[in-house]
C-alpha cells in the first residue's frame, strides 16, 4: 500500500468521507489515456461488454436503448457460450438489433477477455462479471480512460475495495463517467423518499430495519454433477455465487442493495461498528457461503440499523426498508410506492421508472454533456459496509469501520489461471474464524 493511501485509511470516519480526489500516486499517474469528448449525439459511442450473463446482457441492452448513437462492438467472458447467448438475445431485440455490431474477432473468451475488450477500441465498458473480478477489471478500464458502468458489489474482499478506492481517485482525475449498479439510487420514487428524509420529514433517524429475505440465487449443484476433467477454476466460476472469493456471499452480492439504501439514508456516513450473526442451515455441497446473516450496525450518537438477509427456500420473503425517526415512520414495502407517516402523510405518486434504464440514460447523457457522473465514493463505501457485516458474521466479533478499512485477508487468488488447482476454502465458523 502506498503512503498516500495508508494515510487516507488512518483518517477519521468523517475525514474519510472527505478524502481528497487528487491524483493517485506512482503507477496511476503513468496510466496513459483520458476519455475523448463526444459531441451531443453526433459521435458514435462504442460499447464493450465484459461479463455476458443475464445482468451483463441486460446492461448492454439498456446502454443501446439509452442513446441512439451507441453501438456494441465487443463482448468478453470466460465462457464462449455466454458470449453467444448474450449476442443472440440482443440480436433478437428489434429496437436495438441493428446496433449490435460485434465482429467475430471482437468476441473474446478467457480470463484475459476483459483486457481484449478494453483494448478493442471501445469508448465505454460495462463491467458485469462476478464481483471477485471487479477490482482488476475496473482498474484496467480506468487506466485505459474508458467510461464505465460498474455492477455491484465492487469487490469480494477488502484489498479489492482498497483497489477500487484507488481506481475511483484516478477516475476523477481523468474525468471518467463511473456509474454504479446500485440501481435503487436511480429509482425516482426512492430518490424522492430519501430526499424528504434528508430534509427532515422524519426528524432525526433513530433506527432502520432492512430486509433481504428470499430464496437461493444460484443453488450449488452436488460434486457428482461436475463433468469429468473440469478444472477447479472452471467449476467454481461456473457456480460463482456459491464461493466467497467470487460473490462475496449473499450479504455482499445481493443484500448489498439494502445496505446501500441504509447508507443512503445516513447520507453515506459510515457506521462506527457492527456485530452480526449468521451461518448455514441448508447443506451447500462444495460451496462456502452462509445462507443467512443478520447485521447490527451502530452510528455515532446511538442510531442503529439492522440488516436481515436470508436465502432459503420455502421461507417468508420480504425485501423492504423500515425507517423510524423522531417524528414518524418511513416505509418502502417491497417494490411498492414509498410512504412517510409523520406530521403529514406522504406517498410517492409520481411516474414510475425503469431504474436500470435510468442508470444508463443518465450515464450516457453525462458523457455527451461532459458533466460526468461519478458514483465511485458511495459504491466503494457501501461495498465495504457489506464486507464489514460479513466479517462480523463469519468471525462472531465486533468489527469497527477502522478495522474494516485495514483488513488484509484476500479472498481472490493471486495469479489466477484456468488450469490451476484451487482448493475450496472451508466455510467460516463464528468464534473460530479470525479477523485478519
Amino acid at each position: 500500500m502506498n503512503a498516500n493511501l495508508a494515510s487516507s485509511f488512518a483518517t477519521s470516519r468523517r475525514d474519510f468521507l472527505k478524502t481528497s480526489t487528487a491524483a493517485a500516486a506512482g503507477t496511476f499517474l503513468a496510466a496513459n489515456l483520458a476519455p475523448r469528448l463526444f459531441a451531443a449525439n453526433s459521435d458514435t459511442l462504442k460499447v464493450g461488454l465484459i461479463g455476458c450473463g443475464g445482468r451483463g446482457t441486460g446492461a448492454a441492452g439498456q446502454a443501446l436503448n439509452a442513446d441512439k448513437n451507441v453501438v456494441l462492438t465487443a463482448v468478453g467472458d470466460v465462457f464462449g457460450t455466454a458470449c453467444e447467448g448474450a449476442l443472440n438475445a440482443l440480436k433478437h431485440n428489434a429496437a436495438i438489433q441493428d446496433r449490435v455490431q460485434v465482429a467475430p474477432d471482437h468476441i473474446f473468451v478467457g480470463l484475459d477477455a476483459f483486457q481484449k475488450v478494453i483494448a478493442s477500441g471501445v469508448d465505454v465498458v460495462l463491467l458485469a462479471t462476478p464481483p471477485g473480478f471487479r477490482p482488476q477489471h475496473l482498474r484496467a478500464a480506468v487506466e485505459a480512460g474508458k467510461h464505465i458502468f460498474c455492477e455491484k458489489p465492487m469487490a469480494s474482499d477488502v484489498p479489492g475495495v482498497r483497489s477500487v478506492m484507488e481506481s475511483v481517485k484516478l477516475s476523477k482525475q481523468k474525468k471518467i463517467a463511473l456509474v454504479a449498479g446500485f440501481c435503487w439510487r436511480y429509482d425516482l420514487a426512492r430518490r424522492e423518499f430519501y430526499k424528504r428524509v434528508h430534509e427532515g420529514a422524519l426528524g432525526e433517524i433513530r433506527a432502520i430495519y432492512a430486509t433481504y429475505l428470499t430464496g437461493p440465487v444460484k443453488p450449488m449443484p452436488p460434486a457428482s454433477a461436475r463433468p469429468a476433467g473440469m478444472g477447479d477454476v472452471e467449476w467454481q466460476v461456473g457456480n460463482w455465487y456459491n464461493f466467497t472469493w467470487l460473490s462475496g456471499d449473499g450479504l455482499v452480492e445481493q443484500a448489498c442493495h439494502s445496505i446501500d439504501k441504509i447508507m443512503w439514508a445516513m447520507k453515506d456516513v459510515p457506521p462506527l461498528r457492527c456485530v452480526a450473526t449468521g451461518g448455514r442451515q441448508i447443506p451447500n455441497h462444495e460451496g462456502n457461503i452462509f445462507d443467512h446473516i443478520d447485521v447490527f450496525f451502530e452510528w455515532e450518537g446511538g442510531m442503529r440499523a439492522t440488516m436481515a438477509q436470508r436465502q432459503i427456500t420455502n421461507c417468508y420473503s420480504d425485501n423492504s426498508d423500515y425507517l423510524m425517526g423522531e417524528k414518524g415512520y418511513g416505509t418502502i414495502k417491497g417494490w411498492s410506492a414509498p410512504i412517510i407517516k409523520a406530521a403529514e402523510t406522504w406517498r410517492y405518486r409520481g411516474q414510475p421508472n425503469d431504474m436500470y434504464q435510468t442508470e444508463h440514460n443518465e450515464m450516457f447523457a453525462s458523457i455527451r454533456s461532459g458533466n460526468y457522473i461519478n458514483n465511485g465514493d458511495y459504491m466503494a463505501q457501501s461495498t465495504l459496509a457489506a464486507i464489514m457485516g460479513r466479517t462480523a458474521a463469519y468471525t462472531g466479533q465486533e468489527i469497527t469501520w477502522e478495522q474494516a478499512l485495514k483488513l488484509e485477508e484476500k479472498f481472490v487468488p493471486d495469479n489466477l489461471t484456468w488450469n490451476m488447482k484451487l482448493p475450496i476454502t472451508p466455510m467460516a465458523v463464528p468464534g473460530k474464524s479470525k479477523v485478519c
